[in-house]
């Protein structure tokens, strides 16, 4: 795997962190997340990507009304994205001895991940999910990331039997070398939601050049 990029990933860390450098280190394992295209007979193409037009950060957006409260600390259990298809269970993801975050099992490549050093899904501050986006099978289990679009809904399912709904309110790709990680992972004041996979141009030997962020703010509770 690569370091970091130079720039947010080696000046500052969100204010939340529960661990120091976490955003950092999440970015360094998301890297490695793509899979060697093989047998991806119909994919040739690969993965959809963003629609082109820069993704508002959130201290770029304009204030939307207060932010529900936010919920006590759960176990996520399952995420939901029904406009891509998606629902999938969740594992709990620390870091690896390069202290980097793990990526879910290449060998399930329908399981997502969360970072268990982050707030879960519906704590106050920034919660992370990531998923490898194919395999040497085929497509994974964020394979339709890209295609997702702004207003849509995230629902995350917690083991103390709330679900936290999230809607969409950017989405982009960024550069693996050049991600900003302070801006992606940093803490609003509200629950937020990142979801992360590959994603950008693909080279054998290489695999992604980027990784596809998802930036949802939550809503309510179901």
């Amino acid at each position: 795997m690569s370091p970091a990029g130079p720039t947010d990933a080696a000046s500052g860390e969100p204010a939340a962190a529960r661990r120091p450098r976490w955003g950092v280190l999440a970015l360094a394992g998301l890297i490695g997340f793509g899979m060697v295209r093989q047998g991806l007979s119909g994919e040739a193409d690969g993965p959809p990507q963003p629609a082109a037009g820069g993704v508002l950060f959130p201290g770029d957006l304009p204030p939307t009304g207060p932010a529900p409260p936010p919920l006590p600390r759960s176990v996520p259990s399952r995420v939901a994205i029904a406009s891509i298809g998606v629902s999938a269970p969740l594992m709990p993801l620390g870091l690896d001895g390069h202290g980097w975050i793990e990526a879910p099992p290449a060998g399930e490549p329908g399981l997502a991940g969360w970072y268990a050093d982050a707030p879960t899904p519906g704590e106050n501050g920034t919660a992370v999910l990531v998923g490898h986006v194919d395999s040497a099978a085929g497509p994974a289990v964020f394979y339709g990331l890209g295609a997702l679009e702004k207003g849509r809904t995230i629902r995350v399912t917690r083991k103390d039997g709330r679900t936290a709904v999230f809607e969409v309110y950017g989405i982009q790709v960024f550069d693996k070398h050049k991600f900003p990680a302070r801006k992606v992972y940093g803490t609003t004041g509200r629950p937020e939601l990142r979801v992360l996979t590959c994603g950008g141009a693909y080279a054998a030997g290489s695999g992604y050049a980027g990784n596809v962020v998802v930036f949802a703010r939550m809503t309510g509770t179901a």
